[in-house]
């Protein structure tokens, strides 16, 4: 019989003991799991039929057997988890049969030996495709324990792309964790509620599950800053009492004068929650008090035309507060939301927030996709709401096709979690969506992939911005292309949707390859040439075997691996020529011997010029390769590249084409007498010999001199040479010299 295992809130194996760790019940006649799946059964009898609850009842018969050696932190049975789990579901959503299943069975795969071929044996595919996309990566060469939780990330998102109830089980899954989290230790309680607070809650709102939202929310604050959490409870409850007297009367008013209106609507005030509150204390720079005296009433209506009514009546009950109004029934948001917002002055002078919405839209506002099952007979809204879900995932996975790994993929969804909306106009009057926050470039990609990379410009209401500029709501846009114009690392600095992020990132990925290949085939071509050979005269079946035992498909891929310095263009040479396959070539000459390569100064994704010593056409100069990145260009001189040979790093000898045109950066460093005018005199001689100024710092002031370090562009180490000429002529520059690392 296996040892026992002890299980912590994540279903992750901590240590293995033989008894049930203290606390934890052993006798069969006292077993807590047998209590809970007769609750199950209960839930789940008002809408399912006695074939479906008995494979419930199968299920955790299987569960019970395959966790029957495991217990939680607390001390409980394992089992006990997944059946909460399925009572989250069958109590709250009202889950069909085969979610409650996939929540009872969720963690089997995970912690058991039991494979995903069992489940779909004995329970069928459909449940065992649900429990595989809920069961987290096991086993993954991933670099790091956060690349681990982005690829499970990912694949969960991927499964939900074919079933919602993946996620929804997951997120139960989450919510139950997050209310047991007691016996784990603190830093991991609070590395798990981050999570939470950074994906989970968000994902529900995404979702348009306010409920759950709101719950993981308070939950991972209480779990984050228990400290706040309680100091702030405990002043809501010192506040509670003052405000009955308040949201009494407002409540009053306001049925009087809508049942003056002959509107039947039903009145009832929000309590804030603590972590709204928190939130907006540190968004705005609000004490406590200034954000609790904000008192809060929804309406609900039976239809939206009574909804506009209700608006009316509220606006001429009391003064609204301008620019405070929101129609979320005309542009509902991304996931779905419907209501009117105002804020109002309220008796005694204090602002009401209010949200006016029909009782159908409560229901979905309030629960989301979940509704699908909880009201499926009531309103066909709740099919609309999971059609909606399903189309947001699908649009994103659509954008990360080409993604490079887990991490961006969980970078870019985190982005896309944030929606709140603004609306803005094309000039054909088309409404385009976006978070708030985006750019005049967001806009771009949002139209299209192809308008965003070509994009130079845009126009807001007729006047020309720039892209990096912030759009507002209401603002009719119009995108400026170029065909020559192409995206630019930059813009990733200032670009907020994940579409937008995605896409660039894409287009330098390809542009990189593209130079890497390039790259790689003039250095490979090189060392062929000392043997007389080239890539056009060697057989393409000696080629092709030789990259077969190199373990490359195509000749791109060991040319991008030349450029990216994961290959030495020496050792391919020998390998692509030697006579058996697979040899091993030994390397009878340096790194640096052979012909040097030549440099451009434009292969800039591939080929980076060190700012260390920031070389320039002319130059004696020596490449590093940064395994992965490129090939980094240093001064011969530079104290870095002396290091670096020292210690054997991958080089080779390098020379600057004849050919090469560009701008280069280079700093001089300057002793000026410091008197009016120095500065303007010194620019004005460098302008006069065709260079431009990037930067000018001061490092060191006394009475009478400043040190100055000036970066500026030249074409070449002669333009250079000029330039420092006419800045010696300058009499109040002491003492000029070129910077070497």
């Amino acid at each position: 019989m296996a040892e026992p295992a002890l299980i912590d809130r994540q279903g992750s194996r901590l240590h293995r003991t033989k008894h049930p760790p203290k606390g934890g019940s052993s006798s069969p006649t006292e077993r807590p799991q047998d209590a809970l799946a007769e609750s199950l059964i209960e839930s789940i009898a008002g809408y399912s039929e006695p074939k479906q609850i008995e494979a419930v009842r199968q299920a955790f018969r299987f569960a019970d057997a395959a966790h029957a050696d495991q217990f939680r932190l607390s001390g409980e049975p394992y089992i006990c988890h997944p059946l909460e789990v399925a009572l989250i579901l069958a109590k709250e959503m009202r889950m069909d049969v085969a979610g409650i299943i996939a929540a009872i069975l969720h963690d089997v795969i995970e912690d058991t030996q039991v494979t995903k071929e069992e489940l779909s044996d004995l329970f069928g595919q459909e449940v065992a495709e649900l429990v595989d996309g809920v069961t987290k990566l096991t086993q993954l060469d991933s670099k790091s324990k956060q690349e681990v939780q982005a690829d499970s990330l990912r694949k969960m998102i991927l499964a939900m792309a074919k079933d919602l109830r993946v996620i929804l089980v997951k997120l139960a899954d989450r919510l139950h964790n997050m209310r047991t989290l007691g016996p784990m230790a603190m830093d991991r309680r609070r590395r798990f509620a981050r999570e939470t607070q950074d994906i989970y809650a968000p994902l529900a709102d995404r979702l348009g599950m306010h409920r759950k939202r709101l719950e993981l929310e308070e939950l991972a604050m209480q779990a984050i800053y228990p400290m706040r959490y309680r100091v702030l409870k405990k002043a809501i409850k010192r506040a509670r009492g003052n405000r009955k007297e308040v949201i009494g009367t407002t409540e009053q008013a306001i049925c009087e004068r809508l049942r003056e209106a002959d509107l039947r609507c039903e009145i009832s005030s929000r309590e804030k929650h603590i972590y709204s509150i928190y939130k907006k204390m540190c968004v705005k720079g609000l004490s406590f008090r200034r954000v609790y005296d904000v008192y809060a009433v929804r309406v609900l209506a039976c239809d939206p035309d009574e909804c506009y009514r209700a608006l009316g009546v509220m606006h001429g009950l009391y003064k609204p507060i301008p620019g405070r109004f929101k129609d979320y029934i005309a542009l509902p948001k991304d996931n779905g939301y419907q209501s009117l917002h105002t804020v109002v002055v309220g008796p005694y002078g204090v602002p009401v927030e209010v949200q006016i919405r029909t009782r159908d839209m409560h229901r979905i506002a309030e629960n989301g996709i979940a509704a699908h099952w909880l009201y499926k007979k009531e309103i066909d809204q709740s099919d609309a709401a999971k059609a909606r879900a399903y189309a947001w995932i699908n649009e994103f996975l659509e954008h990360q096709k080409n993604e490079g790994g887990s991490l961006e993929f969980l970078d870019n969804l985190k982005v896309d979690l944030f929606p709140s909306e603004i609306y803005v106009f094309t000039p054909q009057g088309d409404i385009i969506k976006l978070p708030r926050g985006a750019t005049a470039l967001d806009f771009a990609y949002a139209v299209h992939t192809e308008i965003g990379d070509t994009c130079v410009g845009a126009r807001i209401n007729g006047q020309m911005v720039p892209l990096h500029t912030v759009l507002s709501n209401g603002q009719t846009v119009e995108a400026v292309t170029q065909n020559w114009a192409r995206p630019d690392p930059s813009w990733l600095n200032y670009v907020v949707t994940a579409k937008a992020r995605s896409a660039i990132r894409n287009y330098l990925r390809n542009l990189k390859t593209q130079e890497a290949v390039r790259l790689g085939r003039r250095m490979l071509e090189a060392e062929l040439r000392k043997l007389n050979l080239s890539l056009e005269v060697l057989p393409a079946e000696q080629i092709d075997s030789r990259l077969q035992a190199m373990g490359f498909e195509r000749l791109d891929d060991l040319l991008e691996a030349i450029g990216l310095g994961d290959r030495m263009a020496l050792l391919v040479a020998r390998q692509l020529t030697s006579d058996r396959e697979g040899v091993d070539v030994a390397l009878d000459e340096g790194p640096g011997s052979g012909t040097p390569l030549l440099i451009q100064g434009t292969e800039g994704m591939v080929v980076n010029l060190a700012r260390c010593c920031r070389p320039i056409p002319g130059d004696a100069i020596v490449g590093f390769f940064n395994p992965g990145k490129g090939l980094v260009v240093h001064r011969s001189e530079c104290k870095n590249a002396l290091e670096f040979q020292k210690k054997q790093i991958t080089w080779v000898r390098a020379e600057w084409d004849s050919q090469a045109k560009g701008d280069f950066p280079v700093e001089l460093r300057v002793v000026l007498w410091d008197r009016r005018g120095t500065l303007a005199e010194v620019a004005s001689a460098i302008a006069e010999k065709g260079a431009n100024i990037e930067n000018f710092q001061v490092t060191q002031q006394d009475s009478h001199t400043s040190t100055d370090v000036i970066t500026l562009t030249v074409k070449d180490r002669v333009h250079l040479a000029r330039i420092i000429r006419r800045l010696r002529k300058i009499p109040v520059v002491l003492r000029i010299q070129r910077t070497k690392a």
